[in-house]
């Protein structure tokens, strides 16, 4: 029934805003494969808490994957402690708390997260308030919660870039993917910003292939503006499309007008905007920022693990996606102009890589958790073009390595955060869990 009402969706939608042929509704089996995955992966992103004693779903505690993770992350308390804050003194006392992070982090030798990651601070507030839970549940539940978004997200962009059969593909490889259930069983932001990064990058896409469609547009304002409010750090990704823009000169992905550049200017103007009033003024912000950054040069921690040579990233997803990680680089040697989609998903991947592996004291797997959709992307087109390669049995290959790299990607979740207690995404981390590296530090 999923597909079939996405398809409702999508009839619907076609009255509102321009959409590209699609392929014939697929056969029942197909609607049954892509419920299935849904129903599966869902359930491996529901928090811990769910499955405690006295709660609804303690029966199939079992069978579902308990992380070995079970203590406090210091951000995680941080978290909660902003969030109380909202609790107890108001969303209009944010300044005030903003003002005594600023002071707390003049003492402080290293640095400690700031609280204008106000949206998912609010979200987990929100969470808190409507349901009455503890806030730092009301948090692990957010990053529960837009994980399946985020897994959602992806299928229906994988579905309006190529239709059906991909979406099927990508939602096995997405609902498996070791760093997405990772991120969704703990009250981190960053499978939060994941999804407001995928949102982003798939209006930004929609725009292209819709111009000057005013509802697109809107979207896409909001979807930045929400992207700054969730980590003010995330110029990366503002960074990454200004490089698809300019590609786009000789890609050709779609049609660049003014209104997307005045808008992909504007969304993040915005959402800057609306920091700023939080803070208190927009020096408050600035010192804000700069003492977080600053503090981060003399904290232990970062610079034991957050350091590293520019392939950092790329040895870390060796070792956790490893299968996919070389399907994209596959993808890669074999790129011409006919393959739009592959360019735009490899570009936004390079372009935002080369700002990340420059930040000093600053890399960390988690932090590209936004990589996922599209290296699971570039990783199918491999499978496709490998697949055609043989005379007979194309679709029954397709789907049988499809199953199969799931099925390795949720095996290399469980060693990594089931069988050890893998909280940061940490090169050392990594290599303990995968048993390659047997000493501490």
């Amino acid at each position: 029934m999923l597909l079939y009402r996405l398809n409702r969706l999508h009839l619907r939608l076609g009255h509102f805003f321009p959409m590209p042929a699609l392929e014939a509704r697929p056969p029942k089996f197909a609607i049954a494969i892509l419920a299935i995955i849904f129903v599966v992966a869902i359930f491996l992103r529901l928090t811990p808490h769910a499955f405690s004693p006295g709660a609804p779903l303690n029966a199939l505690s079992v069978i579902h994957p308990q992380p070995a993770f079970h203590s406090l992350g210091f951000d995680e308390e941080l978290y909660r402690k902003y969030a109380n804050a909202i609790s107890e003194e108001g969303l209009g006392a944010y300044p005030e708390v903003v003002q005594a992070y600023v002071e707390a982090q003049k003492e402080k030798k290293g640095s400690i997260l700031p609280p204008v990651r106000f949206l998912f601070i609010f979200a987990g507030y929100v969470w808190h308030s409507i349901f009455g839970i503890e806030t730092l549940e009301g948090l692990h539940q957010i990053a529960s919660v837009f994980s399946m978004l985020t897994l959602a997200l992806a299928t229906f962009f994988a579905w309006r870039v190529r239709g059906p059969t991909w979406a099927i593909a990508i939602a096995a490889l997405m609902g498996f993917a070791p760093t997405q259930l990772h991120m969704s069983q703990h009250a981190l932001v960053d499978g939060f910003f994941t999804f407001w990064a995928t949102l982003v990058l798939w209006l930004f896409w929609e725009n292209l292939q819709a111009p000057r469609n005013w509802r697109w547009l809107a979207g896409y304002i909001i979807a930045l503006a929400l992207l700054v409010l969730t980590k003010e750090n995330s110029f990366f990704v503002w960074i990454a499309l200004v490089a698809l823009l300019i590609a786009n000169c000789w890609l050709q992905f779609g049609t660049v007008t003014r209104e997307l550049l005045i808008a992909t200017i504007l969304g993040p103007l915005l959402g800057v905007v609306v920091l700023t009033l939080l803070a208190g003024g927009i020096g408050t912000l600035i010192q804000c920022y700069q003492l977080s950054v600053s503090k981060n040069f003399e904290l232990r921690y970062a610079i034991l693990t957050g350091d590293g040579p520019w392939y950092r990233y790329l040895v870390d997803l060796m070792l956790v996606s490893p299968i996919v990680l070389l399907l994209a680089f596959g993808t890669l040697f074999r790129l011409d102009r006919t393959m739009k989609a592959e360019w735009f998903m490899s570009l936004f991947i390079a372009a935002s890589y080369l700002i990340m592996c420059n930040l000093k004291y600053g890399m960390n797997l988690r932090y590209a958790n936004m990589w996922d959709f599209p290296l699971r992307f570039l990783a199918f087109s491999e499978i496709v073009w490998l697949a055609s390669l043989v005379k007979h049995y194309r679709g029954a290959i397709i789907a049988g390595a499809v199953a199969l790299l799931a099925a390795i990607e949720f095996h290399q979740y469980i060693v990594l955060a089931v069988r050890y207690p893998l909280y940061e995404l940490i090169t050392h981390d990594l290599i303990q869990a995968l048993k390659i590296l047997k000493t501490p530090y």
